[in-house]
Parts: C-alpha cells; sequence; structure tokens
C-alpha cells in the first residue's frame, strides 16, 4: 500500500457575461488570479460543490448544468480540477470571505494577470473546448 497521499478533486467556473468575457477573482490568501472554485466536500456532488463554490467566491448562482471544458491535473500540488463553463443566473458580483476581487476579463487580460495554468483554463472555457481539453502543470506552469 502506497504511503502517498491521495488527490484532491476541484471545480472550478468559469462565468462568462453576453460580451464573451470571464469572471475572475482575486483570492485573499495568494493573491493570485483564477475562476472561482474549491475541493469538493464529502457526501457533495460536482454540480452542488460547483454551485456552491462559485456563489461563495462570487455572489452569483449559476445554471446547471454546466459544461465541461477541462481536466487539469497539477502534478505538484496533487490536485485534479474539472473546469466547466458556466452562465449566471442571479446574483451580483460581490468579494467574499476568500475573494480580494472580482473582474470580468476578456481573453487578452486573462493572459497578463493569471498564471498559465489558471489562464489555459479560462481560454479552454471560453472556446467551449470540445471535447473537453485534458490538461497538466506544475501550479504554474503548463507540463
Amino acid at each position: 500500500m502506497s504511503t502517498e497521499r491521495p488527490h484532491s478533486v476541484s471545480v472550478a467556473g468559469v462565468i462568462v457575461d453576453d460580451r464573451g468575457r470571464a469572471l475572475l477573482i482575486q483570492r485573499r490568501d495568494n493573491g493570485q488570479w483564477e475562476p472561482p472554485g474549491g475541493v469538493l466536500e464529502r457526501g457533495e456532488t460536482i454540480p452542488e460543490a460547483l454551485q456552491r463554490e462559485v456563489l461563495e467566491e462570487t455572489g452569483i448562482k449559476i445554471a446547471l448544468p454546466a459544461t465541461l471544458t477541462g481536466i487539469y491535473k497539477n502534478m505538484t500540488g496533487l490536485i485534479v480540477s474539472m473546469v466547466f463553463r458556466c452562465e449566471a443566473i442571479d446574483g451580483i458580483p460581490t468579494t467574499g470571505e476568500e475573494t480580494r476581487a472580482l473582474r470580468w476579463v476578456t481573453r487578452e487580460e486573462v493572459t497578463e494577470l493569471a498564471d498559465e495554468a489558471y489562464a489555459i483554463r479560462v481560454l479552454d472555457a471560453l472556446d467551449a473546448a470540445s471535447p473537453p481539453a485534458v490538461r497538466a502543470h506544475d501550479g504554474v506552469k503548463l507540463i
């Protein structure tokens, strides 16, 4: 039996507005810009986790089902993330306990603000990648 720690599973939602921009959050803990999301809790389905995390971090309720646009593995952090393109159905973007700032960004702006490993998630979602993208990274750069 392996003594390695298990992977964690997370979800992230890329909310796209009617102008084709994506909503990014700036995290309070590390200052990084990325789509809202987080780790699934025990007993929680993937759609429930997605809706909960997006609401907690942005104040926005999303429509379900959302479209899976990519699966990403952080090879150093042992995190597998599923990213979904989302549609807002209620709420106004607001910062929360985990969110320092929010910003609607264009394709060009996302690559300036976010590390490559997170920018590609947003770009894949904006492209509505089908089939979903499957990528690996080290937490910052794609591998």
